[in-house]
């Protein structure tokens, strides 16, 4: 995941800013769309929509993974985490971890639990993820581990009870508790339903016993290979591609010590290692890298793995010790894809799967940049190919150079922003070297001005994912992240797939995914959307800034066309000032920034400003960076020329916190006045230090027309696909023309994905209120009228010849 989400926060939060924000809101309603069909270009990647899994949010452990006891080896820490103990006094008995001598390397801790009154209602207790749930009749499979003291003579009844304990929903009694470690294994059915059970053990006597391991899980599962069958069913309804697994900044953790490593993760359950997760709870790692092997196979997915690369959050390994981390990529490969008689297929083959998976992709690291992970991407890159030629490798697209020696065949880029972000950089491949490294869009949504997601985030992704797919001959691979979140346990919002012990639902940002990847074209055709209105003008006010750096800034000028707008010395408030973060003050004659605090930002102006010229004075006075400039500053859209910035190295324009274009070496220096000036006309932007021309970008188009359109055909060419993308809150009503074609079918089907509302979302209590709607409409004619409602997707598939 994106680590610095916590400061992607929207400023127009802020009164002043929003109070007189842009508004691009289309009002037109009537558009021209033409396809020339007989004029076939690039071909779709029929790997373009995938999946990506993260353990996050309780998305495997408490979720797709259906154990149903929390903490089952007693391993998440040093006292019985989410096990107690409920009796009437206070005095019937105790529990507490000890060690095990005769434990393995990642499973030494068990429960000791002292029974001193087994008549008093004594019961040691585990709630589960927030409740366990059952299903009446359903059958669920108990696995224990445990042992008796010499002074415990007793059985141990395990009882699903109601959360209150006063209903039984199902029990079963291990009878003559032996005195050394075993392993015990029942199955029993619910008697009723109940999704907020508990398992109670209840000891008939006094005495001392031991528990290692308490499992239990439903009999029933995803093709019998262990997974939720509900959410499995929902991943498998996407048809994903690939599925990229297990993270995220779950790879890299937030140390070495606690970095994924795949080896840990496969064999006896039991013995597998505990990890502490940096999402705020501990997983067990049941669901491993032959579970998500597995899970890819079952959904006929190609796999991705991404493999730590020696880095984490807080700590690197050094690269003479880094030939572990590479020979484990290497090893990953041959359990996956390797025979059988290979020495890590072996072991896959011992684990219940001796014909190989198919992983198609390794991923080498997880959002790590700088010249400390390209040393090592280098490294296993060269070691990978090596021994596999097949294999298709991925680089992160991260802060800092990109500084490989070796190729890079595949980046893979990630985005979290508002609708207006997508939307705006729906054409942002358009422009890229078509003959370079090809991209992976490994993670982006909506993030902001979503809600727990909603329509408005919906549509907005579904705008971008047009571009990308128009592009495909660059964009090979995308993945809508995160995937899963538990209700009671959001740590990041929003996600696709919101569940709780027995229900689930996609929001509609899933139903983008689901119809963009069941209605995918195998090869674009071009179209061309006319739209009744003029192109519309960014607008906003200007603004200063700074990032973990010290500053001044004096003697601002905003002026167009030797018109000056608004001209202050900033050594007092100018009009519609908004300060966010850091430690401003007017002192000295200046306006200072005194605080070492990232995204630190100070606005003024006027908002309905468009053209303008921005100059401004600027020095550094302490910190590890340089300058923000903002020469837009509005509701949607935020652009900034960041001076001295990847700590002092570069400069470049960030629209919405993306780069715009390449960024130039420059460093700025310390207790030295620059002389800063940006002009922006219409979209054209153009940089000075000094009157010396530093460079210039475009931004994004503001589109004329709120319909974003990409069409195909279907590999056998007789059949148009066309998505168009309304992203206005009016109905948009279009006239079609098809170009080319000499024969069209009389019946044509159409879905639409939309709600009253941008605002609306889906819950677990109305799981479909934003969901597809399929209808046929007739047609007898290449040129056809059609109205594409407000926030809306639209499928239109048409027989052809």
């Amino acid at each position: 995941m994106m680590k610095n989400l916590l400061i992607i926060i929207l400023f127009f939060v802020t009164i002043g800013i929003v109070a007189a924000a842009q508004e691009l809101q289309q009002e037109t309603s009537t558009a021209a769309l033409t396809i020339q069909v007989n004029q076939p270009e690039i071909k779709v990647s029929s790997s373009l929509y995938g999946i990506f899994f993260e353990e996050i949010n309780h998305a495997g452990d408490g979720g797709l993974y259906p154990e149903l006891i929390r903490n089952r080896s007693f391993e998440f820490k040093a006292e019985p985490e989410f096990w107690t103990i409920t009796a009437q006094s206070a005095q019937s008995g105790t529990i507490k971890i000890e060690k095990n001598s005769t434990g393995s390397q990642y499973n030494s801790n068990v429960l000791q639990v002292h029974v001193l009154e087994s008549k008093s209602g004594f019961a040691v207790v585990n709630e589960g993820y927030w409740g366990i749930p059952v299903t009446k009749d359903e059958e669920y499979h108990l696995t224990v581990k445990s042992k008796a003291e010499n002074d415990f003579n007793g059985s141990l009844d395990f009882v699903i009870q109601s959360s209150d304990g006063k209903s039984k929903r199902a029990s079963v009694t291990l009878e003559n508790l032996a005195k050394d470690w075993k392993m015990y294994e029942f199955n029993f059915r619910a008697e009723t339903d109940d999704p907020n059970a508990r398992l109670a053990i209840v000891p008939s006597s006094t005495g001392t016993f031991q528990l290692d391991y308490v499992s239990l899980k439903p009999v029933k599962t995803y093709k019998n290979h262990g997974l939720r069958i509900d959410l499995m069913e929902k991943l498998a309804a996407l048809k994903p591609a690939f599925v990229r697994f297990p993270g995220g900044c779950w790879v890299e953790g937030n140390t070495m010590n606690e970095a994924s490593r795949w080896k840990r993760t496969i064999g006896q359950e039991i013995d597998r290692w505990t990890q502490p997760n940096l999402w705020g709870y501990h997983s067990t790692n049941g669901l491993g890298y032959h579970e998500y092997l597995q899970m890819c196979e079952d959904l006929n997915a190609d796999a991705m793995f991404v493999i730590n690369c020696g880095m984490s959050h807080k700590d690197n390994v050094p690269m003479d010790k880094m030939d572990e981390y590479v020979q484990d990529a290497l090893d990953a490969i041959e359990y996956a894809n390797g025979a059988a008689d290979s020495t890590w297929g072996k072991i896959r083959a011992e684990n219940g799967h001796p014909k190989p998976f198919s992983l198609k992709y390794i991923e080498i690291g997880n959002e790590n940049g700088g010249p400390v992970y390209w040393e090592r991407y280098d490294y296993f890159y060269t070691k990978i190919r090596e021994k596999y030629k097949d294999i298709q490798i991925i680089a992160n697209q991260w802060r800092g150079n990109v500084t490989n020696k070796n190729p890079v065949e595949i980046f893979d880029e990630h985005y979290y922003n508002n609708p207006t972000f997508f939307i705006r950089t729906s054409n942002r491949y358009d422009k890229y070297e078509r003959s370079g490294s090809k991209i992976y869009v490994g993670e982006y949504a909506v993030t902001q001005g979503c809600g727990k997601g909603n329509l408005d985030g919906a549509i907005g992704e579904a705008a971008f994912m047009t571009g990308m797919e128009k592009n495909s001959d660059v964009v090979i691979l995308s993945s809508y992240a995160p995937l899963f979140v538990n209700v009671r346990d959001r740590r990041w919002n929003p996600d696709l797939i919101v569940f709780d012990g027995t229900r689930s639902y996609g929001i509609p940002s899933y139903y983008v995914q689901q119809l963009f990847s069941l209605h995918r074209s195998d090869v674009i055709v071009p179209n061309s959307i006319v739209s009744y209105k003029n192109e519309q003008k960014y607008t906003g006010a200007v603004g200063v800034g700074s990032w973990n750096t010290k500053v001044e800034y004096k003697d601002a000028k905003i002026s167009l066309n030797g018109n000056t707008l608004l001209e202050t010395k900033l050594d007092k408030t100018p009009e519609n000032a908004v300060a966010k973060n850091g430690d401003w003050k007017f002192e000295d004659g200046v306006l200072r920034q005194k605080s070492n605090a990232s995204d630190c930002r100070y606005f003024f102006g006027s908002n309905a400003w468009n053209d303008r010229t921005f100059s401004v004075k600027a020095r550094k006075i302490e910190g590890t960076e340089g300058f923000l400039i903002l020469f837009l500053a509005a509701k949607d859209d935020i652009a900034w020329l960041n001076i001295g910035g990847w700590n002092n190295s570069r400069t470049g324009i960030e629209f919405n916190r993306q780069m715009i274009g390449e960024a130039n070496p420059f460093t700025v220096e310390t207790n030295r006045w620059y002389d800063i000036r940006i002009e922006l006309k219409g979209r054209n932007v153009r940089c000075f230090i000094d009157d010396q021309f530093l460079f210039e970008q475009e931004l994004p188009v503001l589109n004329s027309t709120p319909l974003y359109i990409v069409s195909g055909l279907n590999e056998k060419q007789d059949e148009l696909i066309t998505k168009i993308v309304n992203t206005s809150s009016k109905p948009c009503e279009t006239t079609i023309s098809l170009e080319g074609i000499t024969k069209i079918h009389s019946v044509a089907k159409e879905v639409v994905l939309t709600s009253e509302n941008g605002s609306d979302e889906n819950t677990l209590d109305q799981p479909q209120k934003v969901s597809p709607r399929e209808s046929e409409f007739s047609i007898d004619s290449p040129n056809f009228s059609r109205i594409f409602p407000a926030n809306s997707l639209t499928i239109l598939r048409i027989k052809i010849k």
